[in-house]
């Protein structure tokens, strides 16, 4: 029995994966076991404290649960760390590398992450308020952008009216029981910051007079705190509404302590955010719009919003389930994260990234090249392939290169995961996926599609309604890495950049 502990610290998560990939409950899976030995089955408490590692089983109680599943009992012990294949997820669940969860249990225990974030936090650099918002973030990712009550609250006040005018948003806020309050420009942390807006409990807006010339900026700011004062009765408790530009690190950078207050502003700024674009894009008329407009990132003039709601409103109401969002500021930093197709991060939001792959769409436009300047006038779209371990992935994006309210150059990226559209439509999308993985890695990393996997994925274009996908057809699909330091390519892009 000693050994066994000794040797089981990851039988808990196995036990869990194995049953839940069956389907099987913890009652369903103890009825089986007392089938086959009364005597050694575990009860139902009893399998729940094994799953998560508070109890380790005898080994005649785990060579019964390996026989339910036919394995060897050893397989369930530390020296096989292989886990159950997963089962392929095509009901637009986000797909992730990582199937089974963290194990042993007890290292992973609420006290002990508890004591051992904030040095984690100091040792990385990652501020509190950080690593707060890339919760929040995962939580909304896991939700696959899927919040009804914050719908619901932004309908009953909007009425499903678009578009809104600044007078319609103006007359919402009166409505609501809000004051606005203008005030002159004000930069602070530097000249890059651009303060937008403040809320003052518990019904004043204070609103920087730079935006009267900017109306679709304005409009997703007054819509911003009518959604705060809605949500949470105009507590006060709600960030600033800023233009960060290149001022990504914020005041309080290296305070590691895990402050309630940061948990909060970061939540109370997301829904915020999703009540704003959920108040001047409705749902069901922003999605019929989306397939009038087919997915043209251009239409929001036509509804008064910038691109940047457009697009992160486009990921939450379409009924394709597979997409991402990227806002990227130079020289390496992301302001805003979307990944329901569960895309690999080019670089990230809290340090710069040392090796990262210069050909993604969002990275390619940063940098005031000629084709940077091009993509000021018109997106670009382009189709990629990447390799997720062994298996090639098969993206599509469309980028735009705009300026913030501080006017600062940034990128906006949508994208979305071409995999599962093509198995919906019954295609072979390995087949068309390694096609194009071989192309590219033929011509050195770029490569004409071939004309079968073309023909695909313009189908897919014209099933979706997204117009991009297949201009995207027009130029070479291109290699792209989580990191460059691991480039498939011949010549690794690494090398070719510098």
């Amino acid at each position: 029995m000693a050994g066994l502990m000794r040797q089981g610290h990851f039988l808990g998560s196995k036990l869990r994966t194995l049953r839940k990939r069956n389907g099987l409950t913890l009652d369903e899976l103890s009825a089986r076991c007392v089938h086959l030995d009364p005597s050694n089955a575990p009860s139902v408490s009893y399998l729940s404290m094994v799953e998560t590692g508070k109890r380790t089983p005898s080994s005649d109680t785990l060579a019964v649960l390996a026989k339910v599943f036919g394995k060897d009992s050893e397989w369930f012990l530390d020296r096989n760390t292989a886990a159950p294949t997963p089962t392929p997820e095509g009901d637009g669940k986000r797909r992730s590398s990582t199937t089974m969860p963290l194990e042993p249990a007890f290292l992973f225990s609420k006290e002990l992450l508890q004591n051992a974030l904030p040095e984690l936090l100091v040792q990385t650099g990652t501020s509190a308020r950080q690593f707060a918002r890339l919760l929040v973030r995962v939580w909304q990712e896991s939700r696959q952008n899927d919040f009804p009550d914050i719908e619901r609250a932004a309908e009953n006040i909007g009425r499903r009216r678009m578009p809104l005018s600044v007078e319609d948003v103006l007359g919402i806020a009166r409505d609501a029981g809000l004051t606005i309050r203008w005030f002159d420009e004000d930069r602070r942390g530097g000249a890059a910051k651009l303060v937008r807006a403040r809320f003052e409990a518990p019904a004043t807006i204070h609103i920087n007079r730079k935006l009267r010339d900017h109306e679709a900026r304005l409009k997703y700011t007054i819509a911003f705190f009518i959604g705060h004062r809605i949500m949470h009765n105009g507590d006060g408790v709600v960030p600033p509404h800023s233009a960060l530009g290149t001022g990504i690190v914020e005041e309080g950078a290296y305070d590691a302590s895990m402050a309630p207050h940061d948990v909060l502003l970061a939540w109370r700024d997301f829904e915020c955010s999703a009540f704003a674009g959920a108040l001047l894009c409705p749902r069901l008329p922003f999605r019929q719009f989306l397939a009038r407009e087919r997915h043209e990132i251009a239409a929001c003039e036509k509804l008064g919003v910038t691109p940047a709601v457009l697009m992160r409103r486009m990921t939450a109401v379409s009924p394709y389930r597979h997409w991402h969002f990227f806002d990227g500021y130079a020289p390496g930093y992301l302001r805003a994260v979307y990944r329901g197709n569960g895309i690999s991060l080019p670089w990230g939001n809290m340090s710069l990234v040392p090796d990262a792959c210069p050909n993604w769409a969002v990275f390619k436009l940063l940098p005031d090249s000629a084709a940077a300047r091009r993509a000021a006038e018109r997106p670009v779209s382009q189709i990629s392939v990447m390799r997720d371990g062994d298996a090639p992935r098969l993206y599509c994006c469309h980028s735009l290169r705009t300026r913030d309210a501080a006017d600062q150059w940034h990128v906006l990226s949508v994208g979305i995961d071409l995999a599962p559209a093509l198995l919906a439509q019954g295609l072979d999308a390995n087949e068309i996926v390694n096609s194009i993985d071989d192309a590219c890695r033929r011509g050195g990393g770029n490569g004409a599609l071939p004309a079968p996997a073309a023909t695909a994925i313009r189908s897919v274009s014209h099933v979706l309604n997204i117009d991009w996908i297949a201009r995207a057809l027009d130029s070479p699909a291109t290699v792209i890495c989580p990191r460059s330091r691991g480039c498939p390519r011949k010549t690794p892009c690494h090398t070719a950049s510098n």
